[in-house]
Order: structure tokens, then C-alpha cells, then sequence
């Protein structure tokens, strides 16, 4: 099942994506998923981000290849940090390129969205927190991340965290191919087989720290194959069952 939020007119609703058809629901789909007996047609309306998370827990180096590509030792436990939530776009928005930073790179990354409050939970119980996966692009202007030595400025500006299309409730996260592509060619590809931490050990090893809350996201880490772009150019994060997440980067106006 894929989960969409849209905007029709001056509302915004969720729906059930149903190929070009929209099945809308009562209310936000965390608790249980009310059909109103709405419809609506896919190209009637805008996409927006599924979740309108109250924090994105990202992870870094958690693919074998790309920790080689940077050349950085395995971490022995999963390296952890945040985006905001003014940091979110659905799809077809625009990323905007800031202008103190003279490299913005794009990182597609498996996201799970989690549809209960999630404190302390066991690697076993891990799943049943989640609500579904998506696709983000972990927007990072790489200049800021690499001389500030921590990551918030780097990974924080307003447009870096595009989420989207769907959020996808039957899916593997453990057998998932993910691919990036700039202006059409690809530049990532990889199964999520690679990855260091698999999914229920994030869900779990982040509980631990901090209460996940219903539309909270989880990016767990981008492969091998990280690169620039430039305004003008357009990236895709496309996984396989939930779609392609499609943005242009843009001149910031300022």
C-alpha cells in the first residue's frame, strides 16, 4: 500500500495511491487508515512530503562500500545525527542551493517512517514501530560539513531533507535496491543489503536515546557514489516498490 499526502484546492489530505487514482482517508494514517470514500486523480492534485516528521535521525557511514569510499574505518556503533524539520520538501520541490557553500552534494538514502511513539524497543519488536519506507535525499553541503567538524549547518538548511513520493508499507528494508541519478545518469546503486546497521538495530539503538515519534523519519545512510550538484541539475532517489523522488536545485533568491 502507498501512502500519499497532497494538496487539493487550499487542503491537504492523505490518500491511498492506487496507480493514477487517489482513495482519500479520514485522518493521518498513524493510529489505523479510515477510507472517506473521496477520490481524487494523481495529476489533479500536488505530492507532498508523506510525513511532516518532528525530526529526521540520520545516520552516517552505514554502507560498507561508501565508508571505503571515504576512506573511513566501520563504526562500531551507529553514528547518529539531525535534520529538521525546516528542512523538509516533497516531491518536485526545489533544493536550494545556498550561497555560502561552494559544494552541495546529493546522498539518496532508504527513509522508515515510524507510525508509534518508540522508546526503548528491542531489535525484535523494532518493526512493529513502523509505518512504511520512502525514499530521502540527505542534502549536504559538504564545504560546511567537512570545516565545522560537526554536522548541523552542513545538513540542516531549509529544502536539504526531500522526502517522498509515498511511503510504501510492503517492503523488505533488508533487500532493497536504491539508486541515484543526476540529470539521468546514475551515480549510485546499491541493495540494502550492504548495510552496516540494518534496519531493526537503528529503530532500537535510536529508542535508546531518544522517543521516536508517529511521522519521525529514519535515513539510514547513503552508498557508495556521492557527488555534487549544481543549480539547474536534477536528482532522483529511486527504490524500487515506492517510486522516484524527483528535485531540481535551484539559485537561492538572496
Amino acid at each position: 500500500m502507498k501512502i500519499i499526502r497532497f494538496s487539493t484546492g487550499n487542503q491537504v489530505k492523505y490518500g491511498i495511491l492506487k496507480g493514477k487514482s487517489i482513495q482519500g482517508l479520514a485522518a493521518k494514517p498513524y493510529r489505523n487508515i479510515k477510507p472517506t470514500g473521496e477520490n481524487y486523480q494523481l495529476n489533479e492534485v500536488k505530492l507532498l512530503s508523506p510525513c511532516l516528521p518532528s525530526k529526521i535521525v540520520a545516520v552516517g557511514l552505514n554502507y560498507r562500500k561508501h565508508a571505503e569510499e571515504v576512506k573511513a574505518p566501520l563504526p562500531k556503533v551507529p553514528l547518529i545525527f539531525l535534520k529538521p524539520s525546516t528542512a523538509v520538501i516533497g516531491p518536485e520541490d526545489d533544493i536550494i542551493y545556498p550561497p555560502s557553500s561552494n559544494r552541495v552534494d546529493y546522498e539518496g538514502e532508504l527513509g522508515v517512517v515510524i507510525k508509534k511513539p518508540a522508546w526503548q524497543v528491542t531489535v525484535k519488536d523494532s518493526l512493529d514501530y513502523v509505518l512504511g519506507f520512502t525514499c530521502v535525499n540527505d542534502v549536504t553541503a559538504r564545504d560546511h560539513q567537512s570545516s565545522d567538524g560537526q554536522w548541523t549547518r552542513g545538513k540542516g538548511f531549509n529544502t536539504f531533507a526531500p522526502i517522498g513520493p509515498c511511503i510504501e508499507t510492503e517492503l523488505d528494508p533488508g533487500n532493497v535496491i536504491l539508486e541515484t541519478y543526476l540529470n539521468g545518469q546514475m551515480k549510485q546503486s546499491t541493495n540494502t543489503n550492504d548495510l552496516i546497521f540494518p534496519v531493526p538495530e537503528l529503530i532500537s539503538f535510536i529508542s535508546q536515546v531518544m522517543t521516536l515519534l508517529p511521522g519521525d523519519v529514519i535515513a539510514t545512510g547513503t552508498p557508495s557514489g556521492i557527488g555534487p550538484m549544481n543549480p539547474g541539475d536534477t536528482v532522483e532517489i529511486r527504490i524500487g516498490l515506492i517510486g522516484t523522488l524527483r528535485n531540481r536545485v535551484v539559485k537561492s533568491r538572496i
